[in-house]
Protein backbone atom coordinates (compact mmCIF):
# COMPACT_ATOMS: atom_id res chain seq x y z
CA UNK A 1 0.00 0.00 0.00
CA UNK A 2 1.29 3.55 -0.93
CA UNK A 3 1.76 5.69 1.88
CA UNK A 4 -0.99 7.69 2.47
CA UNK A 5 -0.94 9.60 6.32
CA UNK A 6 -0.63 13.05 6.47
CA UNK A 7 1.14 13.43 9.59
CA UNK A 8 2.24 10.54 12.51
CA UNK A 9 1.31 11.63 16.45
CA UNK A 10 2.95 9.48 19.41
CA UNK A 11 1.64 9.70 22.54
CA UNK A 12 -2.10 8.99 23.18
CA UNK A 13 -2.82 11.28 26.66
CA UNK A 14 -5.45 13.90 26.84
CA UNK A 15 -3.82 16.23 24.67
CA UNK A 16 -2.52 13.84 21.96
CA UNK A 17 -5.82 12.34 21.56
CA UNK A 18 -8.00 15.40 21.33
CA UNK A 19 -5.29 17.07 18.16
CA UNK A 20 -5.65 13.36 16.21
CA UNK A 21 -9.10 13.89 16.58
CA UNK A 22 -9.41 17.83 15.35
CA UNK A 23 -6.65 16.62 12.88
CA UNK A 24 -9.35 14.26 11.62
CA UNK A 25 -12.08 16.57 11.66
CA UNK A 26 -10.37 18.89 9.15
CA UNK A 27 -9.91 15.39 6.83
CA UNK A 28 -6.04 14.92 8.02
CA UNK A 29 -5.57 11.45 7.52
CA UNK A 30 -3.02 10.74 11.20
CA UNK A 31 -1.31 7.32 12.14
CA UNK A 32 -1.30 7.16 15.67
CA UNK A 33 1.48 5.14 18.30
CA UNK A 34 1.74 4.66 21.68
CA UNK A 35 4.34 3.12 23.80
CA UNK A 36 1.95 1.47 25.76
CA UNK A 37 0.51 -0.12 22.91
CA UNK A 38 -3.03 -0.84 24.94
CA UNK A 39 -4.21 2.72 24.89
CA UNK A 40 -4.23 2.53 20.52
CA UNK A 41 -7.03 -0.06 21.17
CA UNK A 42 -8.45 1.74 24.00
CA UNK A 43 -8.65 4.86 21.46
CA UNK A 44 -9.49 3.23 18.28
CA UNK A 45 -12.43 1.68 20.28
CA UNK A 46 -13.16 4.94 22.42
CA UNK A 47 -13.24 8.31 21.17
CA UNK A 48 -11.72 7.20 17.59
CA UNK A 49 -14.46 4.60 17.02
CA UNK A 50 -15.62 4.95 13.22
CA UNK A 51 -13.55 7.46 11.94
CA UNK A 52 -11.39 5.66 8.61
CA UNK A 53 -8.71 8.97 8.60
CA UNK A 54 -7.55 7.38 12.31
CA UNK A 55 -4.74 4.34 12.14
CA UNK A 56 -3.69 2.82 14.72
CA UNK A 57 0.07 1.53 14.62
CA UNK A 58 2.04 -1.03 17.27
CA UNK A 59 5.62 0.16 15.97
CA UNK A 60 7.90 2.98 14.92
CA UNK A 61 8.33 1.45 12.07
CA UNK A 62 4.74 0.71 10.93
CA UNK A 63 4.16 4.32 11.39
CA UNK A 64 6.98 5.61 9.28
CA UNK A 65 6.31 2.82 6.39
CA UNK A 66 2.73 4.70 6.40
CA UNK A 67 3.65 8.19 6.14
CA UNK A 68 3.41 10.31 3.21
CA UNK A 69 6.94 12.23 2.32
CA UNK A 70 8.61 14.52 3.70
CA UNK A 71 7.31 12.67 6.38
CA UNK A 72 6.34 14.40 9.76
CA UNK A 73 5.88 12.68 13.19
CA UNK A 74 4.50 14.95 15.76
CA UNK A 75 5.68 13.82 19.67
CA UNK A 76 2.68 14.80 21.99
CA UNK A 77 4.73 13.34 24.96
CA UNK A 78 6.24 14.33 28.54
CA UNK A 79 9.03 16.97 27.72
CA UNK A 80 12.56 15.93 28.97
CA UNK A 81 14.51 13.06 28.66
CA UNK A 82 11.22 10.96 26.83
CA UNK A 83 11.93 13.56 23.72
CA UNK A 84 15.51 12.67 23.24
CA UNK A 85 14.85 8.71 23.44
CA UNK A 86 12.08 9.10 21.22
CA UNK A 87 14.08 11.30 18.63
CA UNK A 88 16.71 8.12 18.90
CA UNK A 89 14.41 5.58 18.65
CA UNK A 90 12.64 6.83 15.19
CA UNK A 91 15.67 8.56 13.32
CA UNK A 92 16.75 5.08 11.83
CA UNK A 93 13.40 4.92 10.13
CA UNK A 94 13.55 8.73 8.44
CA UNK A 95 15.28 9.91 5.93
CA UNK A 96 16.69 13.31 5.24
CA UNK A 97 14.21 16.30 5.27
CA UNK A 98 11.93 14.34 7.15
CA UNK A 99 10.48 16.50 10.02
CA UNK A 100 10.25 15.90 13.87
CA UNK A 101 7.74 18.16 15.45
CA UNK A 102 7.27 18.52 19.76
CA UNK A 103 4.55 19.34 20.49
CA UNK A 104 5.22 19.29 24.52
CA UNK A 105 6.01 21.72 27.14
CA UNK A 106 10.05 21.13 26.16
CA UNK A 107 12.73 23.92 27.59
CA UNK A 108 13.27 26.38 24.51
CA UNK A 109 16.93 25.61 25.13
CA UNK A 110 16.39 21.73 24.95
CA UNK A 111 14.81 22.64 21.57
CA UNK A 112 17.86 24.53 20.28
CA UNK A 113 20.13 22.14 20.86
CA UNK A 114 17.55 19.28 19.25
CA UNK A 115 17.07 21.69 16.62
CA UNK A 116 20.62 21.97 16.05
CA UNK A 117 21.58 18.09 16.94
CA UNK A 118 19.13 17.19 13.87
CA UNK A 119 20.00 19.83 11.36
CA UNK A 120 23.64 18.53 11.49
CA UNK A 121 21.97 15.04 10.60
CA UNK A 122 19.81 16.22 7.68
CA UNK A 123 16.74 16.16 9.51
CA UNK A 124 14.14 19.22 10.31
CA UNK A 125 12.76 19.66 13.71
CA UNK A 126 9.94 22.26 14.90
CA UNK A 127 9.26 23.24 18.91
CA UNK A 128 5.53 23.79 18.93
CA UNK A 129 3.81 25.61 22.24
CA UNK A 130 0.61 24.63 21.95
CA UNK A 131 -2.17 26.38 24.24
CA UNK A 132 -5.73 26.15 25.13
CA UNK A 133 -5.47 22.63 27.23
CA UNK A 134 -7.30 20.02 26.43
CA UNK A 135 -10.70 21.64 24.97
CA UNK A 136 -8.28 24.15 23.13
CA UNK A 137 -6.81 20.62 21.27
CA UNK A 138 -10.14 19.04 20.64
CA UNK A 139 -11.92 22.05 19.32
CA UNK A 140 -9.08 24.44 18.51
CA UNK A 141 -5.79 25.47 20.19
CA UNK A 142 -3.29 28.79 19.93
CA UNK A 143 0.14 27.03 18.18
CA UNK A 144 3.48 28.69 18.35
CA UNK A 145 5.65 26.71 15.78
CA UNK A 146 9.53 27.38 16.14
CA UNK A 147 12.26 25.78 14.78
CA UNK A 148 14.16 25.33 11.35
CA UNK A 149 12.27 27.46 8.97
CA UNK A 150 12.22 24.98 6.19
CA UNK A 151 10.02 22.77 8.18
CA UNK A 152 6.87 25.57 8.27
CA UNK A 153 5.55 24.98 4.52
CA UNK A 154 5.04 21.07 5.52
CA UNK A 155 3.13 21.72 8.42
CA UNK A 156 1.82 25.02 8.27
CA UNK A 157 -2.00 23.62 6.15
CA UNK A 158 -2.32 21.33 8.95
CA UNK A 159 -1.79 24.01 12.04
CA UNK A 160 -3.46 26.43 10.80
CA UNK A 161 -6.49 24.29 10.26
CA UNK A 162 -6.95 22.69 13.54
CA UNK A 163 -6.16 26.05 15.18
CA UNK A 164 -8.12 28.59 16.90
CA UNK A 165 -9.24 31.33 14.96
CA UNK A 166 -9.92 34.98 15.43
CA UNK A 167 -13.80 36.73 15.19
CA UNK A 168 -12.41 37.36 11.29
CA UNK A 169 -11.16 34.06 10.54
CA UNK A 170 -7.36 34.67 11.81
CA UNK A 171 -5.33 31.59 12.31
CA UNK A 172 -4.16 31.68 15.71
CA UNK A 173 -0.97 29.76 14.61
CA UNK A 174 2.19 31.43 13.30
CA UNK A 175 5.40 30.91 12.77
CA UNK A 176 7.28 32.23 15.54
CA UNK A 177 11.05 31.69 15.20
CA UNK A 178 14.29 29.75 14.73
CA UNK A 179 15.36 27.93 17.17
CA UNK A 180 13.45 27.29 20.02
CA UNK A 181 11.47 30.77 19.74
CA UNK A 182 8.12 28.70 19.76
CA UNK A 183 8.37 27.13 23.06
CA UNK A 184 10.18 30.17 24.26
CA UNK A 185 6.76 32.16 23.63
CA UNK A 186 5.01 29.43 25.06
CA UNK A 187 7.03 29.45 28.07
CA UNK A 188 6.23 32.79 29.12
CA UNK A 189 2.62 32.58 27.91
CA UNK A 190 2.63 29.87 30.97
CA UNK A 191 4.91 32.30 32.98
CA UNK A 192 2.11 34.18 32.79
CA UNK A 193 -0.19 32.31 33.30
CA UNK A 194 1.34 31.66 37.20
CA UNK A 195 1.32 35.33 37.65
CA UNK A 196 -2.44 35.07 36.61
CA UNK A 197 -3.45 32.17 39.11
CA UNK A 198 -1.89 33.51 42.09
CA UNK A 199 -3.09 37.09 42.03
CA UNK A 200 -6.71 35.65 41.19
CA UNK A 201 -5.86 32.85 44.89
CA UNK A 202 -4.93 35.87 46.60
CA UNK A 203 -8.74 37.73 45.69
CA UNK A 204 -9.98 34.59 46.80
CA UNK A 205 -8.10 34.26 50.27
CA UNK A 206 -8.92 38.17 50.95
CA UNK A 207 -12.34 37.27 50.23
CA UNK A 208 -12.37 34.25 52.01
CA UNK A 209 -10.25 35.30 55.16
CA UNK A 210 -10.49 38.73 55.18
CA UNK A 211 -14.52 39.40 54.08
CA UNK A 212 -15.42 35.88 55.44
CA UNK A 213 -17.16 35.34 52.81
CA UNK A 214 -19.11 32.22 51.77
CA UNK A 215 -18.06 30.11 48.30
CA UNK A 216 -21.70 30.86 47.26
CA UNK A 217 -21.21 34.71 47.28
CA UNK A 218 -17.65 34.41 46.32
CA UNK A 219 -18.56 32.66 42.87
CA UNK A 220 -21.36 35.16 42.71
CA UNK A 221 -18.57 38.04 42.43
CA UNK A 222 -16.35 35.69 39.96
CA UNK A 223 -19.27 35.76 37.73
CA UNK A 224 -20.24 39.11 37.51
CA UNK A 225 -16.33 39.89 37.06
CA UNK A 226 -16.36 37.93 34.23
CA UNK A 227 -18.71 39.78 32.39
CA UNK A 228 -16.79 43.00 32.86
CA UNK A 229 -13.19 44.00 32.11
CA UNK A 230 -11.62 41.00 34.10
CA UNK A 231 -13.80 38.43 31.39
CA UNK A 232 -11.24 35.61 31.02
CA UNK A 233 -11.25 31.98 31.14
CA UNK A 234 -9.50 31.84 33.85
CA UNK A 235 -12.05 33.89 36.14
CA UNK A 236 -14.72 31.73 34.24
CA UNK A 237 -13.41 28.31 35.81
CA UNK A 238 -12.73 29.60 39.07
CA UNK A 239 -16.28 30.73 39.42
CA UNK A 240 -17.11 27.28 38.33
CA UNK A 241 -14.48 25.87 41.03
CA UNK A 242 -16.22 27.82 43.66
CA UNK A 243 -19.53 26.39 42.72
CA UNK A 244 -18.49 22.09 42.04
CA UNK A 245 -20.22 20.05 44.87
CA UNK A 246 -18.74 16.68 45.70
CA UNK A 247 -20.49 13.47 45.62
CA UNK A 248 -21.25 14.25 49.06
CA UNK A 249 -22.97 17.85 48.64
CA UNK A 250 -20.33 19.43 50.52
CA UNK A 251 -17.92 22.13 48.25
CA UNK A 252 -15.00 20.82 46.85
CA UNK A 253 -12.73 23.42 46.65
CA UNK A 254 -12.42 23.16 50.79
CA UNK A 255 -11.37 19.68 50.55
CA UNK A 256 -8.65 20.20 48.04
CA UNK A 257 -5.15 20.05 49.59
CA UNK A 258 -3.50 23.46 49.72
CA UNK A 259 -0.22 22.73 47.72
CA UNK A 260 0.17 23.41 44.45
CA UNK A 261 2.74 21.42 42.28
CA UNK A 262 4.66 23.13 39.46
CA UNK A 263 5.52 21.71 35.93
CA UNK A 264 8.97 24.26 35.05
CA UNK A 265 7.68 26.64 33.34
CA UNK A 266 7.25 30.29 35.30
CA UNK A 267 10.48 29.08 36.45
CA UNK A 268 12.57 28.79 33.29
CA UNK A 269 10.96 32.66 32.50
CA UNK A 270 11.72 33.90 36.00
CA UNK A 271 15.50 32.54 35.06
CA UNK A 272 15.25 33.73 31.35
CA UNK A 273 13.79 37.35 33.18
CA UNK A 274 16.78 37.42 35.58
CA UNK A 275 19.32 36.76 32.53
CA UNK A 276 18.20 39.34 30.28
CA UNK A 277 17.59 41.86 32.99
CA UNK A 278 13.91 42.34 32.70
CA UNK A 279 11.82 42.54 36.04
CA UNK A 280 9.06 40.11 36.16
CA UNK A 281 8.52 40.24 40.28
CA UNK A 282 4.85 39.00 39.64
CA UNK A 283 5.71 35.60 38.17
CA UNK A 284 8.66 35.20 40.40
CA UNK A 285 6.53 35.62 43.35
CA UNK A 286 4.25 33.41 42.04
CA UNK A 287 6.36 30.70 41.42
CA UNK A 288 7.72 31.25 45.07
CA UNK A 289 4.18 31.26 46.47
CA UNK A 290 4.21 27.77 44.84
CA UNK A 291 6.92 26.52 46.42
CA UNK A 292 5.80 27.47 49.86
CA UNK A 293 2.43 26.13 49.41
CA UNK A 294 4.67 22.96 49.30
CA UNK A 295 6.24 23.63 52.24
CA UNK A 296 3.04 21.84 54.11
CA UNK A 297 4.94 20.35 57.26
CA UNK A 298 6.85 24.10 57.78
CA UNK A 299 3.71 26.09 57.37
CA UNK A 300 1.55 23.86 59.79
CA UNK A 301 4.40 24.10 62.23
CA UNK A 302 4.58 28.01 61.74
CA UNK A 303 0.70 28.38 62.44
CA UNK A 304 1.08 26.47 65.92
CA UNK A 305 3.57 29.39 66.82
CA UNK A 306 2.29 32.27 65.72
CA UNK A 307 -1.33 31.33 65.62
CA UNK A 308 -4.04 31.66 62.59
CA UNK A 309 -6.43 33.90 64.25
CA UNK A 310 -8.64 35.81 61.85
CA UNK A 311 -9.47 39.07 61.91
CA UNK A 312 -12.23 39.94 59.60
CA UNK A 313 -12.47 43.49 57.81
CA UNK A 314 -15.71 45.71 59.46
CA UNK A 315 -15.67 48.26 56.94
CA UNK A 316 -17.88 48.78 53.50
CA UNK A 317 -17.73 45.06 52.25
CA UNK A 318 -18.79 46.33 48.75
CA UNK A 319 -16.46 48.95 48.13
CA UNK A 320 -13.76 46.58 49.40
CA UNK A 321 -14.69 44.07 46.83
CA UNK A 322 -14.93 46.78 44.15
CA UNK A 323 -11.05 47.46 45.38
CA UNK A 324 -10.32 43.86 44.96
CA UNK A 325 -11.54 43.96 41.56
CA UNK A 326 -9.55 47.00 40.29
CA UNK A 327 -6.55 45.88 42.11
CA UNK A 328 -6.86 42.44 40.40
CA UNK A 329 -7.52 43.95 37.03
CA UNK A 330 -4.17 46.31 37.86
CA UNK A 331 -2.04 43.63 38.50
Amino acid sequence: MEPYADIGVIGLAVMGQNLILNMSDHDFNVVVYNRTVSKIDEFLKGPANGRKNITGVYSLEEMIMKLKTPRKVMLMIKAGNPVDEFIEALLPFLDPGDLIIDGGNSFFEDTIRRSKYLKERGYLFVGTGISGGEDGARHGPSMMPGGDPEAWPLIKEIFQSICAKTPDGFPCCQWIDTDGAGHYVKMVHNGIEYGDMQIISEAYQLMRDGLDMTNDEMRSVFTEWNRGELKSYLIEITAGILAFKDSDGSFLIDKIFDAAGQKGTGRWTGESAMELGVPVTLITEAVSARSLSAMKEERLETAEIFGSKRSYFKGDKTRFIQNIEKSLLAS
